[in-house]
């Protein structure tokens, strides 16, 4: 099964890259926008600054969607191993944020929702746990299953 370590360390580059890129825009639209003004005025040129100002504030949402995403990557712990109970042996994995479960449907990643990534040569899926297939999974064990979107999905490995 993949490594969950190295999984975590590439998502977030991913998402590292997906903000450096969303920075630049901001920074090339708020530069365009600050020629636009000092073009001659006229229509045309006042349309175009809303065009940029509009392009602005959606670059800028999207931004500060990122960013939350990478506060919530900071919190999930890679290498964490299940819990123990009070006698020391170890309980049965749930899923939970963090978790790599392998399913008869395919691999999951419950971190943030990058979708479809390939890692290692292995197809997975990076989704939060707040997405309606990821709420699906949460708190299932090894051999439970449920039905999503009329697909049957079963619990075979969690990590």
């Amino acid at each position: 099964m993949i490594d969950k370590e190295r999984l975590f360390e590439y998502c977030t580059e991913l998402l590292n890259q997906k903000i450096q890129v969303h920075q630049r825009t901001l920074t090339d639209l708020k530069e365009s926008a600050s020629n636009e003004t000092r073009s001659t005025a006229g229509d045309k040129h006042e349309t175009a600054l809303a065009m940029l100002q509009i392009e602005q504030k959606n670059t800028s949402l999207q931004l500060d969607h990122l960013l939350i995403q990478k506060s919530t990557l900071e919190r999930i712990k890679p290498s964490g191993v299940s819990s123990q109970v009070a006698n020391g042996t170890p309980e049965r994995s749930q899923v939970a944020n963090g978790t790599l479960v392998k399913t008869t449907q395919g691999n999951f990643y419950i971190s943030i929702p990058l979708g479809k990534i390939t890692f290692e040569k292995q197809k997975l899926v990076a989704l939060s746990a707040e997405s309606p297939l990821g709420s699906k999974l949460m708190g299932l064990t090894v051999g439970e299953g449920f039905s999503f979107n009329s697909v049957n999905y079963i619990i075979q490995r969690i990590k």
